[in-house]
């Protein structure tokens, strides 16, 4: 090899090298972007909470459990004609449904019902869109910059997670799913989760480990990801759940509600709504789940020549498919729902989370790569 040849070799690694390091520089400008656009939807969609109407708030608990009780005070009513006569029974309202939760009709949603509200609503969709499609490319990025899947330490895996919790989200807006009332309460979150990516979890780009290096890892962990993504919008909509549950319990009972409670909760869906909304999205998500341990202990059988060995994580994914399990078979078998149910699935996602954060940052392991 002639020094010519050598000298355009070295020129062409240093090349690709300079683009690489490029890439991962776009990356991180694209994330910072993206968090720069999330945050003007946070505020987009305050103003979609505290600009929309209160005037046109649908009936509440407390206007249900009034009428349940005039109607119930009301007497029989005898009609007389061609010399018979018939009683009438007074209605019968439903104040609670079997399962112990009132039928109240879902609020009118973030906007309050009117075009001001919605308005902002829109406008918050909208840069909510825009965010995802900068993360994405974010993350995109960084996957080009070592020519591998941006999964490699918890820096990516946290971008990857908040893009698909973000796109779960915006493909149930797609499917003409009533969920904006969601969006606030997510895009915080996602803002969290991208603030303490860039800060304490941030990695530089690098190359995988050996162990790494299968096509297992965009089986299992891709799985993951968009398991945990869902599990996380089902943990959300179960955190409102116990707040508008408590808020109508409230209200039946006679009580007063601050203004906060009036103008946020009151325009959440119906207890009943967010708890039936939860369980869906657990129960569709779980068979996933189950897939993806059972698609991790064939990975760790090619890695490590075992299947199981009660590895942290292991251990931790399997005590997460039981915590779930657990909630799932409840609510089939014991006809759990409520505020029972939803105390079980936080437990669930609190096992999920553990086994995320905790078991990466404070247990070692055969699954502890990349330092973080």
């Amino acid at each position: 090899m002639t020094l010519a040849a050598v000298t355009d070799l070295a020129g062409a690694t240093n090349l690709a090298a300079a683009t690489n390091e490029s890439l991962a520089n776009l990356s991180n400008t694209l994330i910072y972007s993206a968090m720069a656009v999330y945050t003007l939807a946070f505020f987009a969609y305050i103003a979609e909470w505290l600009f929309g109407s209160r005037s046109k708030v649908g009936r509440t608990a407390a206007a249900l459990t009034a009428e349940a009780k005039a109607k119930a005070k009301a007497p029989a009513v005898t009609v007389t004609k061609g010399g018979s006569t018939a009683v009438l029974e007074r209605p019968q309202v439903v104040v609670r449904s079997a399962a112990g939760s009132r039928d109240v009709p879902d609020g009118p949603g973030a906007h309050g019902g009117d075009e001001q509200g919605d308005l902002y609503g829109r406008i918050a969709i909208s840069l909510t869109v825009l965010a995802f499609l900068v993360e994405l490319a974010g993350v995109i990025a960084r996957a080009a910059s070592v020519e591998r899947a941006p999964w490699g330490n918890m820096y990516e895996f946290n971008i990857t997670f908040s893009t698909v919790a973000v796109g779960v989200y915006l493909s149930l807006l797609a499917l003409k799913k009533n969920v904006r009332w969601l969006g606030l309460f997510l895009i915080t979150t996602v803002l969290l989760d991208l603030g303490l990516a860039v800060t304490v979890l941030y990695t530089a780009s690098d190359q995988l480990v050996p162990a790494l290096h299968s096509y297992w890892l965009y089986i299992h962990v891709s799985t993951a990801i968009f398991c945990g993504a869902v599990f996380y919008v089902g943990a959300v909509a179960t955190i409102l759940y116990l707040f508008k549950d408590s808020y109508e319990n409230k209200l039946a009972t006679g009580g007063t509600p601050g203004r906060f409670a009036n103008s946020v909760l009151d325009r959440l869906p119906a207890s009943a709504s967010l708890d039936k909304f939860a369980y869906r999205v657990n129960a569709a998500v779980f068979p996933l789940w189950t897939f993806t341990i059972i698609a991790g202990a064939i990975w760790a059988g090619d890695a490590w020549g075992r299947y199981w060995g009660w590895d942290p994580k292991e251990t931790w994914s399997f005590i997460t498919w039981v915590a779930y399990a657990g909630y799932l078979h409840a609510r089939a078998t014991a006809g759990w729902k409520g505020r029972k149910a939803a105390y079980l699935a936080l437990i669930a996602f609190g096992c999920w989370l553990f086994n995320y954060y905790g078991v990466n940052i404070f247990v070692s392991g055969k699954h502890s790569y990349a330092g973080v």
